[in-house]
């Protein structure tokens, strides 16, 4: 008889593996899974359910693992893998270059950042949307975790502020003011 060796998975293999588990209680009947739990309830110690899940949970992805063995394609040779990772380090895309501030910009301070889940495209589009300016109208937006920076034309500084002043975003009430740096 053949010896089975197991290979533990990754970690991040496992964090995947555990998201299609989700993702499939999402989709099983209810009364199914309920009746599993209530099998589970009376049979496993309740100090012992987390080791039998991974258990479970490894049994699992290792048979898995054994069925997907034959579909694997060959791993091409080192020196082919090298050109491919140098032209794809070559197509990268490469970082944008800084946009030049012109005279007369000014930079707004806004009391809410990240921690209230506004992020600089969210912002671009609301600036964009309540003062009716383009993207090109906005010079450079920085979003710290607790407040933001937005650098754009005096004249759209001050519709800003008297638009968005003490209006409701991500639920905090906006202080926007011109930032003392």
């Amino acid at each position: 008889m053949e010896e089975k060796t197991s290979t533990p998975l990754s970690s991040e293999a496992m964090e995947r593996k555990i998201d299609e588990l989700l993702q499939e209680i999402r989709n099983a009947d209810p009364q199914e899974l309920e009746n599993i739990k209530s099998i589970i309830r009376k049979k496993v110690p309740f100090f012992s359910r987390m080791t039998v899940a991974a258990l479970l949970l490894k049994y699992q992805s290792e048979g898995r693992r054994e069925n997907e063995r034959g579909q694997k394609k060959p791993r091409p040779e080192r020196q082919e893998r090298r050109i491919e990772n140098k032209e794809k380090a070559q197509s990268a895309p490469q970082p944008r270059p800084e946009r030049v501030i012109p005279e007369g910009a000014k930079t707004l301070y806004l009391n809410i950042g990240k921690m209230k889940h506004l992020y600089a495209k969210d912002l671009s589009k609301l600036l964009q949307s309540e003062l009716g300016i383009t993207r090109d109208d906005i010079y450079q937006i920085r979003v710290h975790d607790k407040y933001s920076f937005v650098t754009m034309s005096e004249e759209n500084c001050a519709k800003a502020i008297e638009k968005l002043n003490n209006q409701a975003i991500n639920g905090r009430t906006a202080k926007v003011t011109y930032s003392e740096k």
